[in-house]
């Protein structure tokens, strides 16, 4: 995608899924509606295992902020995608490690932009833009990042279970270079996707989710494409792998019981 984006809609249009709100109905949430569940109940039809997978990321997201942040003393995060607030949102994650930590989360929905300025409304340290977060220039040159953000110092930029919306056409790859290149050495990236080994489940999905969306989705894809979008990072232990078993705290967390399709990624540093 050209860096001239256009604007971003207020208008919640109510007939057409959005991902952000799935994502949410997954999470047992409230932020979402008939058209959403709809989608989300034809969806597990196939791949069964997806609310299960869903748990799974969310909770691969709040070890990775924790372990960025007392592990590596990251108090800076920029959440690209990040999708309705739920519970343990990153802000909330990495300010019980530090208070002072700061947070910019970006997303297309509009509704994310509301939840999340009413959520944050007295957290001077967090702010929300809603962008296409392929902008790169658009959003490292938002007032809430040079607010928020400073870039002589490292920056967790995640992009968690956000790069399958991203079509080939628009180069997924190219978007994690390009916020890389903006970031100071011992930064770090945090990248994971939809990924399966079998063709008819990747061509289930993707077209469904294409159709459903119109047009608001990219492609599930396989482990080693999403290899290839940290060239020149340094993988962090214990690699890309599927995330509930990413630095996992205990065994007790939910298992997906088929692997027809899983959320694959880690973290990658800047050297």
């Amino acid at each position: 995608m050209s860096q001239q984006t256009p604007p971003q809609s207020s208008v919640v249009d109510v007939s057409i899924p959005s991902v952000a709100r799935m994502y949410d109905y997954y999470l047992g949430g409230k932020d979402n509606y008939a058209v959403d569940r709809a989608a989300c109940d034809e969806l597990s039809k196939v791949v069964p295992s997806t609310q299960v997978l869903a748990l799974n990321n969310r909770r691969f997201l709040q070890r990775v902020v924790r372990w960025l942040a007392q592990e590596h003393g990251i108090r800076q995060f920029i959440d690209h995608g990040s999708g309705l607030p739920t519970q343990d949102n990153v802000h909330q994650v990495a300010q019980a490690v530090d208070p002072a930590s700061r947070v910019v989360y970006i997303d297309n929905d509009p509704i994310v932009l509301a939840h999340g300025r009413a959520l944050l409304e007295e957290n001077a340290n967090t702010a929300v833009i809603q962008a296409d977060m392929r902008d790169t220039d658009g959003i490292f040159g938002s007032p809430e990042v040079k607010r928020l953000i400073d870039l002589d110092q490292p920056v967790a930029a995640l992009f968690v279970s956000v790069l399958h919306c991203i079509p080939d056409s628009d180069d997924p790859g190219g978007l994690v270079a390009r916020v890389a290149e903006r970031l100071v050495p011992g930064s770090f990236l945090v990248v994971c996707q939809l990924v399966s080994e079998d063709s008819a489940t990747r061509d289930f999905v993707t077209n469904f989710m294409a159709e459903s969306t119109h047009g608001q989705w990219g492609r599930v894809r396989q482990a080693y494409e999403l290899a290839a979008f940290l060239d020149g990072l340094e993988i962090q232990e214990p690699g890309l792998v599927e995330v509930s078993t990413w630095k996992p705290d205990a065994e007790l967390g939910p298992r997906q019981l088929t692997k027809e399709w899983i959320e694959f990624g880690g973290v990658a540093r800047k050297a």
